[in-house]
């Protein structure tokens, strides 16, 4: 069971997805507490010292589909659970 899920899709021009991605990396720079923009809110997250990735490029059907995914556990996840080993 998911504790929280945001999803946000829109149409960006390259200058504004480079902003997103250049506050995003800011972010991740600082760790701690980081906020990002995201359309007519702010998201808050906690940004620990290690993460995992995963990169996936997908080229088919006319388009390229580019998923930069970033994992990491959540405060209240122990560390003998499943969460907390994915």
């Amino acid at each position: 069971m998911k504790d929280l899920e945001f999803e946000q899709k829109r149409s960006l021009t390259r200058l504004e997805a480079a902003d997103q991605l250049s506050a995003l990396a800011d972010a991740l720079r600082r760790g701690g507490t980081a906020e990002l923009e995201l359309g007519p809110g702010t998201l808050t997250l906690r940004i620990p010292d290690e993460l995992r990735s995963e990169i996936e490029v997908e080229v088919g059907d006319g388009e390229i589909e580019l998923e930069i995914e970033l994992k990491w556990p959540t405060l209240h996840a122990g560390a003998g659970t499943d969460a907390a080993k994915e």
